[in-house]
């Protein structure tokens, strides 16, 4: 299904000021449409132009450009940014959002011609220092997303209101299939298994999302101190612990990771899912020592962490990208290379298992969007516009064809020390 391309004269300009108008610089336009032709030729992709007139491959996802000069425009003069804002902007659209998307991402590293591949470095903006992940920064950072609204994630997350992938049952062929829920449990009870989350045992949650976590291992008799810096997650993850019976064995904090003091003798768990990839690539030391000098000599920490191949991660670090413009400010994605080798540089925890599970998260991100724009007049009512819809819609695609393509994959990192 194609979303509705919004007017140009629809878009908020206080709320989308790059979005709403497209820069114009006529020499960056016609190299990007140059570019984007002799792209379009080498992969599988079809473009479909206003007037009818085609160009690419006939069995292959569309493109259907319905402002190309403003497409050129913007791609011309932010690239992969740009490319995004002309998609919400409505410059071009398609019935297989997702699919079009994995095209990219499986012809990622030539999109770009080699002899112009250093021009990244020159061309497109910086990662402002405002988005650094001090702790100033990761609050201000981490408000702009899961500050949103806890009636928004509710629309389109499942009743566990897990924000992170799941771990599927699989059929008959190897592929992830079954109930959300059901594979939400599955991923929270693996992590809490394989770190010995059980009766009595003192566990520290960082990153608490809505609770789920902390109540499943509660209810396993475990006490739990579980901390957040999104106001809206503390609030409603503090009732869910309520009504789910285990508050007396749950205690969820306002507070920064580096600001935790645990028990004495040191928590025997430590679990963070998918929080790594808001710390920022200078703290990911400050994280690690963090966990190292909360964890007891012989406890277990368990990360859920995406991940990427650490050859993109080194060529990619320092881009600034549209998902930090517009969904996850301050943000990098690790490899399990770079979390050995800090690991190995600042603390004492070694990897002790590691379990990928990337086509889960394809499946989980699918299972979101398709909720997403199923209920797309809900998120209306709760005072989102259309350009905010469309940017999520390509949120999650842009994700989902990550994970199903392999560029992105999804991690349990199970860390301790040798006995």
């Amino acid at each position: 299904m194609t979303m509705t391309e919004p007017a140009a004269s629809t878009i908020d300009p206080d709320r989308w000021p790059d979005v709403a108008k497209a820069p114009r610089d006529r020499i960056r336009a016609g190299i990007a449409k140059v570019l984007v032709r002799r792209t379009v030729s080498r992969l599988p992709l079809r473009v479909v132009f206003p007037d009818g007139s085609t160009l690419g491959q006939a069995e292959a996802p569309v493109m259907t450009l319905h402002r190309p000069d403003a497409f050129y425009q913007r791609l011309g003069a932010s690239g992969l940014v740009g490319f995004g804002e002309a998609y919400q902007a409505g410059d071009w659209d398609t019935d297989d959002l997702a699919g079009l998307l994995a095209v990219f991402a499986q012809h990622v590293t030539t999109l770009v011609p080699k002899q112009l591949q250093w021009l990244r470095h020159l061309h497109g903006p910086r990662h402002p220092r405002a988005e650094e992940n001090t702790v100033d920064g990761a609050r201000r950072n981490i408000h702009r997303h899961y500050d949103l609204s806890n009636d928004l994630f509710a629309l389109f997350l499942d009743e566990s209101m897990a924000y992170s992938s799941a771990l599927f049952d699989v059929d008959e062929s190897g592929r992830p299939a079954g109930e959300l829920t059901a594979a939400q449990h599955r991923k929270i009870d693996r992590l809490l298994d394989v770190t010995g989350v059980g009766p009595d045992r003192d566990v520290l949650e960082i990153g608490t999302g809505w609770g789920e976590l902390a109540i499943r291992a509660a209810q396993r008799g475990a006490r739990v101190d579980t901390v957040t810096i999104s106001t809206e997650q503390r609030d409603l993850a503090q009732r869910r612990v309520a009504e789910a019976g285990v508050a007396d064995r749950v205690r969820v904090e306002l507070r920064d990771y580096r600001d935790i003091v645990g028990p004495a003798r040191g928590y025997d768990a430590v679990l963070s899912v998918e929080m790594i990839e808001a710390v920022g690539e200078r703290y990911w030391p400050t994280y690690f020592t963090a966990i190292d000098r909360l964890l007891a000599t012989d406890g277990r920490a368990g990360i859920q962490a995406i991940t990427m191949a650490h050859d993109r991660l080194l060529a990619t670090r320092r881009t600034y990208t549209w998902m930090h413009k517009y969904i996850f400010p301050g943000g990098i994605i690790p490899s399990v290379r770079a979390i050995e080798d800090v690991c190995r540089r600042h603390t004492t925890l070694r990897l002790q298992d590691l379990h990928a599970f990337g086509l889960h998260y394809a499946r989980t991100l699918r299972l979101w969007r398709e909720r997403f724009r199923h209920r797309a007049s809900e998120v209306a009512a709760l005072g989102f516009d259309e350009t905010f819809t469309r940017t999520w819609n390509l949120y999650l695609a842009y994700c989902e064809a990550g994970f199903a393509t392999g560029y992105l994959n999804v991690h349990h990192v199970v860390l301790g020390r040798s006995q």
